[in-house]
């Protein structure tokens, strides 16, 4: 049987933000010496998707709660998995599936936390936490089945991701091969996805790099396009990274695509300034408005960090959100770079803006046909 039986007893835990705000429940997954999980405490507004978001590397250093009151419903697989392993610290959820229904299905929810070694509590009020989070921004928290006090000390003592280098933590050792269109894209991996992988994939062949590889290396393999991934933490805690884009911009000769923190990178690389939402922007129905047309999209959003408003000199805006209006979408006015700050390979969905794929693509070509002439000529 997937999971646990509905009879068996879990124990109970207990779930303590850095203010010290107090949710009682009951310890799911796995159980960690002492008792005790910390992390920065974040909601996520998705329906579904639940596996994608706790394989997602940018997540690294953050204790995810899901606002859908039912999690595990349709198990896990294999294919759905962002990574190969989940970088989150732990899981909240009103109400954790004890037998997962779905022919996709290979394993409970459960058991694959227990596989990875990620704790999670379940039976919490996700409703009242959410708004608290809402109104008092996201927070460090811990929780588990040490005793109270131990969890409060523990709560008071965890560190928010403001100032973390977490693409370190996240990033591959070495470079790697995948996809098999007809370009040569390379990827910088500051905890790239699996989704992302498989869209460009389509487009070309992809040499996938660690994020530490100088822009020279990276021009030195000919590549079309150049990718900048999405990834977890502070960007203002990546100078060197922030550094070596700078280069591969100013270049102007090969077209750059940035996604999420890929996004936030390249505009600082641009000049920018980034600054740190209050609570973030974590769920799958974002309406994001396209300024070129007015087309609003629904779009999938991870990223607790953003662009400031007016500390963009060289590039343009291209993409709002219409709920707060945090820059989603810059465009340099000199070179063939752009980005946006959600995903538009996001799996499951929604899917409205993967017509940014193909907007790569064709600055690809428009770039190489002016290489080829230029150098014909």
């Amino acid at each position: 049987m997937n999971g646990r039986n509905r009879t068996q007893h879990r124990e109970d835990a207990l779930l303590v933000l850095a203010d010290g705000t107090r949710f009682e429940g009951e310890a799911v997954g796995a159980v960690p010496e002492g008792g005790v999980t910390t992390g920065e405490a974040v909601f996520n507004t998705v329906l579904s998707g639940y596996q994608e978001v706790l394989t997602d590397p940018s997540y690294a250093g953050q204790v995810i709660a899901f606002t859908y009151p039912h999690i595990g419903n349709y198990g896990v697989n294999p294919t759905d998995d962002e990574a190969v392993r989940p970088h989150c610290r732990g899981m909240i959820v009103r109400s954790l599936t004890d037998r997962p229904s779905s022919w996709r299905s290979t394993e409970s929810l459960e058991s694959f936390l227990v596989r990875f070694s990620i704790a999670g509590i379940t039976g919490i009020d996700t409703r009242r936490l959410t708004r608290h989070l809402r109104d008092h921004g996201a927070m460090p928290c811990a929780f588990g089945t040490a005793g109270e006090a131990e969890l409060v000390a523990a709560a008071a003592a965890a560190v928010p991701t403001d100032g973390q280098d977490l693409v370190s933590t996240v990033t591959t050792a070495e470079s790697y091969r995948r996809g098999h269109g007809p370009y040569r894209v390379v990827a910088y991996d500051f905890g790239i996805k699996e989704a992302m992988l498989r869209q460009l994939g389509e487009l070309a062949t992809i040499t996938v790099v660690p994020a530490s590889t100088p822009a020279d290396q990276v021009l030195g393999l000919e590549p079309d396009g150049v990718f900048l991934s999405n990834g977890p933490g502070d960007p203002a805690a990546l100078p060197a990274i922030i550094d070596e884009i700078r280069a591969l911009a100013s270049d102007g000769t090969v077209p750059v695509f940035g996604i999420c923190l890929g996004h936030q990178l390249l505009s600082s690389a641009l000049g920018a300034t980034t600054y740190k939402l209050p609570f973030g922007h974590h769920g799958g129905n974002h309406p994001v408005q396209r300024l070129s047309t007015g087309r609003v999209e629904i779009t999938s959003q991870n990223h607790n960090y953003a662009v400031a408003e007016g500390s963009l000199t060289s590039a343009e805006v291209t993409h709002v959100n219409l709920n707060d209006g945090v820059i989603e979408g810059i465009a340099s006015r000199h070179s063939p770079v752009f980005s946006v700050q959600y995903h538009p390979e996001a799996g499951p969905g929604p899917h409205d803006a993967r017509y940014l794929f193909e907007e790569f693509r064709l600055l690809m070509d428009a770039t190489g046909a002016r290489r080829r002439t230029g150098a014909n000529g």
